[in-house]
């Protein structure tokens, strides 16, 4: 049985975590919030919400197949020890759940809300594709010899790579617009409190287990907490220090006033007397 420090840990992670953890309760509404209350999805990448939907999607699939499968937790504990705990809990199913519906309406919010002139591209549309066509692959693979906990590492790999891929264009696009407005920093403060969390979570229960298995024998989950807690980083240096809000309205306000004449001209001379 846990220690009671342990206990009080796993409970706060039942509400943690943009991509893994702590606060998807909290964290992923933000951003459909944010678009809810300005009837807009501009600044938003759809690349990156695309490919999130892909990433919570198979990390869905892995969380709930640990989880609820005793053939896979039964090949887990004959690879890892038969003493080590199962490293996906009831908070890692509820979390994918709850990411991939709020996910999937972020993608009902571009259809419906303005857009500008953004669009999915033919790149992340490719990245996808090819990322299915390779898991169908595995299940094929594995199916013959049931090999069931290789099969969700696969997925589970996926989700990394996907993490990897999914924050790229949001930071780009960041990046060339010289702008982080669009883009709730919100997510990114809880998904980085939830990374954080993440790691002590799993800390703790090494701890109590007296084994350091929690890590590598989910390595999907450490790496991912890893990834996002790198670009958690990045998008506040680029929200806070880089792009802050009060400097791009200031060149907007530089840019606008570019545009208007040093000296007036005879016609609007002649229109201010009419």
């Amino acid at each position: 049985m846990m220690p009671h420090p342990c206990r009080i840990l796993k409970k706060c992670t039942t509400f943690g975590g943009f991509d893994t953890r702590p606060c998807p309760f909290l964290n992923s509404p933000s951003n459909i919030g944010y678009e809810l209350e300005i009837q807009s999805v501009v600044g938003l990448n759809f690349d990156f919400v695309l490919l999130n939907l892909t990433k919570h999607s198979s990390y869905l699939i892995y969380n709930a197949s640990m989880f609820f499968s005793s053939a896979v937790q039964k090949q887990y504990l004959e690879k890892y020890g038969l003493n080590e705990m199962i490293p996906v809990a009831a908070n890692d199913v509820a979390f994918s759940i709850h990411a991939v519906l709020l996910t999937a309406f972020t993608l009902f919010q571009i259809v419906i809300y303005d857009r500008g002139n953004q669009k999915v591209s033919r790149t992340s549309i490719g990245i996808v594709c090819v990322a299915w066509l390779t898991v169908a692959v595995c299940v094929f693979i594995a199916f013959p010899s049931h090999s069931w906990l290789w099969l969700i590492s696969c997925f589970n790999t996926l989700q990394v790579v996907m993490t990897v891929i999914k924050y790229i264009p949001q930071a780009i696009m960041n990046f060339q617009r010289k702008s982080t407005i669009g883009f709730s920093i919100g997510n990114i403060l809880l998904d980085l409190l939830g990374g954080v969390t993440n790691y002590g979570q799993m800390v703790v229960q090494s701890i109590d287990q007296n084994s350091w298995v929690n890590f590598y024998g989910n390595i999907g989950k450490t790496l991912l907490s890893l990834v996002s807690i790198f670009f958690d980083v990045l998008f506040i240096l680029q929200h806070y220090l880089l792009y802050p809000a009060w400097k791009t309205v200031t060149s907007r306000d530089v840019d606008v006033t570019g545009k208007k004449p040093l000296l007036k001209t005879s016609d609007d001379e002649n229109k201010e007397d009419v």
